[in-house]
C-alpha cells in the first residue's frame, strides 16, 4: 500500500487530508452497501414476480392443453341431480345445439321472448322437477329478460319431436329460430345466478346446483355493473378462477353480486 504526502503540508495536515479522504471514503462504503442491500431487494422481488409469471403461463398453457368438453363453447351447467344442461349463444349455437346435439329423450326449453336461447336437458325426460326450474331459471338468465331488467321470465319446455325447422307455409325461419307445435309447459322463474370456483375450475349455473359442487360461490342478480368490473369482483370473493372463464358465465347485461345476507 503506498501513502503519498504532502512535502509542503505539515504531518498534521497531511494526516487530516487523510482523515478527510476517510472519512468520504466511508460514506461511499456505507452508500455502496445501501445500493447493493436495496439491488439485492429488488433483484428478489423481480425473481418472484417472475416466478409468478412464469406460474401463471405454466397455469395458461396447461389451461390450453386440457381437454375441453363438446359442451363447454355453449352455456352449461350440471344440474343438482346430475344432468348436463346446455343452451345456445347466440342464433348459430342455438342452430347447433338443436340439430346436432337434441336426443329423443332429451327436453328443450325456450321462451317467446326473441333473442333467448334454446336449452337442452339431457336425458332431461327422466329429470325431476329440481333441474326443470334449474333449467328454466338459466333460460331465463341469458335471455333478454335479463338486459330489459325484469325480476322474472316466462319459459317453456317441451319434448324434441315437438320442436321443428320447418316452417309454417309462407313462412321463413331465421337462423338460430325453430317452430314448436303442440302443448307446452311454462315455468316462471326468478332471475338470479350463480358463480363458483371448485378447486381452479369455474363453474356457474342456479344457486341449487352450484352448492351442490362448491360451497365457495357468489350469487348474481340484476345491477348496473359491466361484466368486465364484475368479473374483477367475483374472482376477489371467490379468491381465484380465471376471469375470462367468470365472463362466459355472466348474463349479458348489467349485474352485481347479491349480499350475503339477501340469501
Amino acid at each position: 500500500m503506498e501513502i503519498e504526502f504532502d512535502l509542503n503540508k505539515s504531518v498534521d495536515e497531511n494526516s487530516g487530508n487523510f482523515f478527510d479522504k476517510a472519512k468520504k471514503a466511508k460514506k461511499k462504503l456505507e452508500g455502496a452497501k445501501a445500493a447493493l442491500k436495496d439491488s439485492i431487494k429488488k433483484l428478489e422481488k423481480l425473481q418472484k414476480e417472475e416466478s409468478k409469471f412464469l406460474e401463471g403461463e405454466e397455469k395458461k398453457r396447461e389451461k390450453k392443453e386440457k381437454k375441453r368438453e363438446w359442451y363447454e363453447k355453449f352455456h352449461w351447467f350440471i344440474s343438482s341431480e346430475e344432468f348436463l344442461c346446455v343452451g345456445g349463444k347466440d342464433a348459430t349455437s342455438n342452430e347447433i345445439v338443436v340439430k346436432k346435439h337434441l336426443d329423443k329423450e332429451d327436453l328443450v326449453f325456450h321462451t317467446d321472448m326473441a333473442g333467448s336461447p334454446f336449452f337442452v336437458i339431457k336425458n332431461g325426460q327422466e329429470a325431476g322437477e329440481l333441474t326443470l326450474n334449474e333449467v328454466a331459471q338459466a333460460v331465463a338468465v341469458y335471455s333478454k329478460a335479463w338486459k330489459l331488467g325484469h325480476g322474472t321470465a316466462d319459459v317453456f319446455y317441451v319434448k324434441p319431436e315437438q320442436v321443428t325447422k320447418e316452417a309454417k307455409a309462407g313462412e321463413h325461419l331465421a337462423k338460430g329460430s325453430f317452430m314448436v307445435y303442440g302443448k307446452t309447459k311454462y315455468l316462471h322463474p326468478r332471475l338470479e345466478y350463480s358463480i363458483g370456483l371448485v378447486g381452479e375450475d369455474i363453474i356457474g349455473g342456479p344457486l341449487s346446483a352450484v352448492e351442490k359442487k362448491t360451497n365457495n360461490y357468489v350469487v348474481i342478480i340484476l345491477g348496473r355493473e359491466k361484466k368486465s368490473s364484475l368479473a374483477k369482483k367475483i374472482k376477489a370473493k371467490l379468491k381465484g378462477g380465471d376471469l375470462d372463464d367468470i365472463i362466459k358465465f355472466l348474463p349479458a347485461g348489467g349485474g352485481e353480486i347479491k349480499k350475503a345476507k339477501e340469501r
